[in-house]
């Protein structure tokens, strides 16, 4: 499965990027693929584009503040969880996000 995904958290340092290499590492080792965004305070680094979101299945936001630029998912499968969800248990994030893919 192709996934897309945002972290983001108030001070956008440490837990945004804790988030997004535990969601990367996880989500690799499961078979999948992954993209993820990192918004913080170096701004929108990793930017996923047009034809990320055309190719992916879902799309996963481990986030504490708003998404920017969250219209460009407006058409996808979305699962929000807190950024500690994703660092402390990403396969369950994952297998929640795939799992609710799969349903739609």
């Amino acid at each position: 499965m192709k996934i897309v995904a945002v972290t983001a958290c108030p001070t956008g340092i440490a837990h945004t990027y804790m988030a997004a290499e535990q969601l990367e590492k996880t989500a690799k080792a499961m078979g999948h693929q992954i993209k993820v965004e990192t918004q913080g305070s170096m701004g929108l680094e990793n930017e996923i584009t047009e034809m990320d979101v055309r190719e992916a299945n879902l799309a996963i936001f481990a986030v504490d503040i708003a998404v920017e630029r969250r219209e460009r998912f407006a058409k996808m499968k979305v699962i929000e969880v807190t950024v500690k969800e994703a660092i402390k248990n990403p396969r369950g994030v994952i297998e929640k996000a795939v799992g609710a893919a799969s349903v739609a």
